[in-house]
């Protein structure tokens, strides 16, 4: 009997510590956590349609929105929208340790935090903005450049450095170095920010260095596959017409979308499109594996060491892209139409849309169920 006894009690301490301990192997496993920079309205807008439509299927998912002090965004907007709206897998997490242009690829007060964003995430995500300052990748300011938010940049950058490395200084290890297969996301400014924080240039405006042009009317004859935002919005500001573009991208046939989400090169998605600068020199560890359709801008980029780091010069992301009540123009004249009617009816743009969520996810999953990797 005492044996009986002796060994219940050994159970029950047991599930009693299982039970208690938040470093439990239950607590460890049963959520996927994905870290976003840029936790703006629009991003936990973006998020929460993209898990409402399942293009995002994961139920357990907990997402930690992080962003400098410093920088100018309002992010009270966004902190009340998940309170009113009761969004309990969405937290906020500011940083304040000291960042600047002289300290923003090298070690310096953030690299802590940046340790801890690697070893708590299974999945990050770089999202759209303003312009980053072309002295970050030692080039002088067009006066087509607009700066907005310099320490959102310093922050985002150096983030981007510590992760992946850079031609910046060769002999710093990345941090994915310990995490390898981790999925890390750059839509449009996160794609160009992918490029930048390792050692890349930009492109600091399309319509002047690529196509030669000074006038709107000579960018709108261009015609609209090699518009990157809509340029009939400088010439009818009352239409209310979009600011965004369709086109479609060529995938190229060695690259991720081809080889890994499983696409033809002959394939011609549409994409949304609203950016005016894009990638010139490839960061160190990038390739290109889409461009646009005649082939002189950069769609998107891989990393060839780390092979889950992708960078998009588009937005997938975009929740109005799944409204079928929203209906909108591009030019004066068009009928309007939803950005998901676009999509429906230039096949496989949906589809698209939907294998590159999923791979993402799936990548989440994955990291999420390796052992020590947390």
């Amino acid at each position: 009997m005492k044996k009986i006894l002796s060994i219940l009690f050994v159970l029950l301490s047991a599930v009693s510590l299982f039970l208690i301990s938040p470093m439990s192997a239950l607590s460890q496993t049963d959520e996927i956590r994905m870290t976003v920079f840029y936790p703006s309205l629009s991003t936990v807008k973006n998020l929460q349609a993209l898990r409402e439509k399942g293009f995002i299927n994961i139920t357990n998912l907990k997402v930690t929105g992080v962003y400098h002090v410093k920088e100018l965004t309002n992010y009270q907007e966004a902190k009340k929208y998940v309170e009113d709206n009761k969004i309990d897998w969405f937290t906020f997490h500011p940083v304040s340790a000291e960042i600047n242009q002289k300290n923003v690829f090298e070690s310096n007060p953030a690299t802590k935090e940046f340790e801890e964003i690697i070893k708590e995430s299974d999945g990050i995500i770089f999202f759209g903005g303003p312009d980053i300052p072309p002295a970050l990748y030692q080039e002088k300011t067009n006066q087509l450049t607009i700066i907005e938010d310099p320490y959102r940049h310093y922050f985002e950058l150096s983030a981007i450095f510590h992760f992946l490395g850079g031609y910046q200084n060769e002999n710093f290890k990345p941090l994915l170095a310990h995490k390898p297969k981790l999925p890390i996301l750059g839509i449009c400014l996160g794609a160009q920010s992918l490029n930048v924080g390792t050692g890349g240039t930009l492109i600091q405006d399309i319509w002047l260095e690529v196509y030669r042009k000074n006038f709107v009317e000579d960018i709108i004859a261009l015609g609209s596959d090699c518009w990157h935002n809509n340029p009939f919005i400088k010439l009818y500001p009352e239409e209310r017409l979009s600011g965004y573009n369709f086109h479609w991208i060529k995938m190229l046939p060695d690259g991720f979308f081809v080889k890994e989400l499983g696409f033809s090169e002959k394939d011609q998605p549409r994409i949304l499109s609203s950016h005016h600068q894009a990638i010139k020199k490839l960061g160190k560890g990038f390739k290109i594996v889409a461009v646009s359709p005649d082939g002189k801008i950069v769609e998107a980029i891989q990393h060839t060491v780390f092979p889950n780091v992708l960078g998009i010069q588009f937005h997938p992301e975009n929740y109005r892209l799944w409204d079928e009540k929203f209906h909108i123009r591009q030019k004066p004249d068009d009928k309007p139409e939803s950005y998901w009617e676009i999509l429906k009816n230039n096949p496989p743009s949906v589809e698209f849309h939907q294998r590159l969520w999923q791979w993402f996810s799936e990548a989440m999953k994955k990291i999420a169920k390796q052992p020590g990797v947390k």
